[in-house]
């Protein structure tokens, strides 16, 4: 593994009155890997996701960030703790530049009485933006540009490098590249690899496999709530990963085991 375990879940179990969405789900994420979370509809990935951003309790089972046991009440806390979770509607408003959007909730304001009076620091704000987003590898024509301006792919590129830049330890991306074209996708999958360069860890959901192939270090397969296989993606092809996903290859390894 490319560096420490920061973020875990151990034997995680989450239901919905008689339903179970996710049964005993363990897993670790490392500092600087990118790992894929895989699976069919209803396999529990939404569910699990849900736990991990502190959208969703679980009904058993254990948290941990950088090895300290943690309690996530709502999402807003496992952020501050460093989790960002950048959802499949990206979260950006279309009205607001693309500045704005890097900075929404953590607004910078002058210096001095203006400052205390609420003036924000518009032109610092529209540099930062534009040095945060370059340095992922986005380039956006100006961050001074309403995001209603720009394309679907620049949209995305623009949410997964904002999440980037102020992520501390760990992103989640869920489905980062859906409806996206070839190049649109590859520009994401480029910021994917910006993150994980910074030494994040980068736990990627994606039904698309081919991106899951080409961007990871590893693979977890989910099926009806459990994970039934945790293994490098150099072990995988796409015909070996449809084969686990759908239960048609029943010889799976999890790590841990």
């Amino acid at each position: 593994m490319t560096g420490e375990v920061i973020y875990e879940v151990k034997n995680v179990s989450k239901r919905y009155g008689s339903v179970v969405a996710l049964d005993g789900a363990s897993l670790k994420l490392h500092a600087g890997e990118v790992l894929g979370l895989v699976g069919d509809n209803g396999a529990g990935k939404s569910t699990l996701v849900k736990v991990l951003s502190g959208a969703h309790q679980p009904n058993g089972g254990k948290i941990y960030l950088d090895g300290v046991e943690r309690t996530w009440g709502s999402p807003r806390e496992a952020l501050e703790a460093g989790v960002e979770t950048l959802y499949q509607d990206s979260g950006l408003a279309p009205h607001l530049t693309v500045s704005q959007n890097v900075f929404l909730g953590r607004e910078k304001t002058v210096k001095g009485i203006f400052g205390k009076m609420g003036f924000l620091a518009r032109k610092e704000m529209e540099h930062d933006a534009h040095e945060d987003l370059e340095r992922v590898g986005i380039a956006v024509p100006a961050s001074d540009r309403p995001v209603s301006q720009l394309s679907g792919g620049q949209r995305q590129a623009v949410a997964i490098g904002r999440a980037v830049a102020w992520a501390r330890r760990v992103i989640i991306l869920d489905e980062p590249t859906n409806h996206l074209g070839a190049r649109q996708a590859g520009e994401v999958l480029q910021v994917v690899r910006a993150a994980k360069a910074k030494g994040l860890g980068v736990i990627f959901i994606s039904h698309t496999l081919p991106h899951v192939l080409e961007v990871t270090d590893r693979v977890v397969v989910l099926r009806l709530g459990k994970i039934v296989m945790d293994a490098p993606t150099s072990e995988f092809d796409g015909d070996r990963l449809i084969g686990v996903l759908t239960g048609t290859i029943q010889t799976v390894r999890v790590e841990g085991d």
